[in-house]
């Protein structure tokens, strides 16, 4: 029992419960859905990858876009193979290119030489996507530096009938990304997006799809584009009076969150494996190795975030074989790295107004089953080990379906003789929340919720030895 007395004693005086807030914002199911995907693909792929260009100018011609050996079910297997849950597609990116045959564009797929004009990327994928059980999403930029209309409220118009187009002939689409940018188009006139309608028509057509963009409505932009999530990640975001692009809220803003934020809009972590977004041969010897995946993993993912890892397809249509190395090096590395929690089914206890009991919960390997750390008073949960084990990684999860509340926390680590080891603070915990540090032999973590703004329910505590040199940088 000292170890237990000990945390209760140093915590006293520490809790800092919000009582008296408003009802924190709660995750719709498909958000939830989302929380749970992880990490998936993004494939950015068009004109710009025959131009080695990462912006088109929308006056290259359709014909330059042939990927003669286009071959989405490789695509798809890799992506299996790595782990990954979907693939997003650039549908269409600021050069108005479209990856299907549009009926609102003369720039697209049916206006270039390959198959003949009669090629569909889109159709493509989403059937190779279906095959091989993974999520689809579209990204579709709404700037467009090739069709006549853009900068007048007919494009507004070609916007929400491509997405039409999109959602009747490919659907079910798991996510629709908004780029925000805003340039000029070919009659030099910039366009005055109609965000609210673009919405409505997405709720319409497909109500369970999550939207992105800097401000949600579903998924938020993470203010960086290097895969990392801020150590301290609100899922929450106050978007009044903000828009996508350069009316977003500031980068600092999109990385941490919102503590009170009105609205669930939680934050993707956008990271190429190369240098560029769009295929260039000279980056084939730049590829992320699979430590430095996941490292980004640990920094997204293990933050309480999502991954969306951009694997360009090269000119051929094809994944290349340096980027399909690092991916499955990075999936085995995370296989061998969880693969044994140490903490699984081990004895728990909860501390309670002085109370203690058991909690298996902590430890059953259950996401669905929770431990509740009541908002009025300090209260200390552990997992205890019959004999030290060496660990350097702790897990944490956090039961997001009635909202995120833990604002600061605090671990305790023990040995058998019920010395303390180390202690660790941090502050959210979300969905996941992935903890190194050097390896200490220890018997018990205990987990001690110093500051909430509601009733935070702890899922899982997990441990884990990994590979020393994939402990966070």
């Amino acid at each position: 029992m000292i170890k237990i007395i000990f945390s209760a004693v140093v915590c006293v005086g520490l809790a800092a419960s919000s009582f008296g807030q408003k009802a924190t914002p709660v995750p719709t199911p498909q958000q939830l859905k989302w929380h749970n995907s992880e990490y998936y693909l993004f494939a950015h792929f068009g004109p710009n990858t025959f131009t080695d260009k990462e912006w088109g100018h929308g006056d290259e011609p359709e014909d330059i876009f042939n990927p003669a050996e286009l071959d989405c079910r490789q695509w798809c297997r890799i992506a299996k193979q790595a782990g990954a849950t979907g693939i997003i597609i650039t549908a269409k990116h600021h050069d108005g290119f479209c990856l299907w045959p549009s009926k609102y564009s003369k720039h697209t797929v049916r206006e270039s030489k390959w198959k003949n004009g009669r090629g569909d990327v889109l159709k493509e994928l989403s059937q190779a996507c279906k095959e091989f059980g993974l999520n689809f999403g579209v990204y579709i930029s709404p700037w467009d530096r090739n069709h006549p209309d853009y900068g007048t409220e007919k494009y507004n118009d070609v916007f929400v009938n491509m997405m039409k187009e999109l959602f009747t002939n490919y659907g079910p689409i798991t996510e629709l990304w908004w780029d925000g940018a805003n340039g000029e188009g070919p009659n030099g006139k910039k366009q005055l997006y109609d965000w609210k309608r673009f919405k409505e028509t997405v709720r319409k057509l497909s109500p369970t799809t999550v939207v992105f963009s800097d401000v949600g409505p579903d998924v938020r932009w993470v203010g960086n584009e290097k895969g990392i999530a801020g150590i301290t990640n609100w899922n929450l975001l106050n978007i009044d009076g903000f828009t996508p692009g350069i009316g977003a809220p500031p980068t600092d803003t999109l990385n941490s969150g919102n503590k009170y934020g009105t609205h669930w809009i939680p934050a993707e972590c956008d990271v190429s494996i190369r240098p560029g977004w769009f295929y260039h041969a000279e980056e084939d010897n730049k590829v992320k190795s699979a430590e430095e995946l996941f490292q980004l993993y640990v920094k997204s993912v293990g933050r309480g975030a999502t991954l969306l890892l951009n694997i360009p397809p090269d000119r051929r249509g094809k994944f290349h074989a340096n980027d399909s190395a690092a991916l499955v090096g990075f999936r085995k590395l995370r296989q061998q790295s969880f693969k044994t929690n140490l903490l699984q089914n081990a004895a728990t206890y909860y501390l309670h107004s002085g109370i203690l009991k058991k909690t298996p919960a902590l430890s059953d390997g259950k996401s669905a089953t929770t431990v509740t750390m009541e908002a009025t008073e300090i209260h200390s949960a552990g997992v205890e080990l019959k004999e030290n084990k060496k660990i350097n990684c702790i897990v944490l999860k956090e039961d997001l379906r009635n909202g995120q509340q833990c604002a600061v926390f605090k671990l305790l680590l023990f040995d058998k003789d019920d010395k303390l080891i180390k202690e660790i603070t941090g502050t959210t915990i979300g969905r996941k929340r992935i903890l190194t540090f050097p390896a200490v032999n220890i018997n018990t973590v205990e987990l001690t919720i110093l500051e909430q703004k509601g009733t935070t329910k702890i899922a899982e505590i997990e441990a884990y030895y990994i590979n020393e040199q994939d402990v966070e940088q």
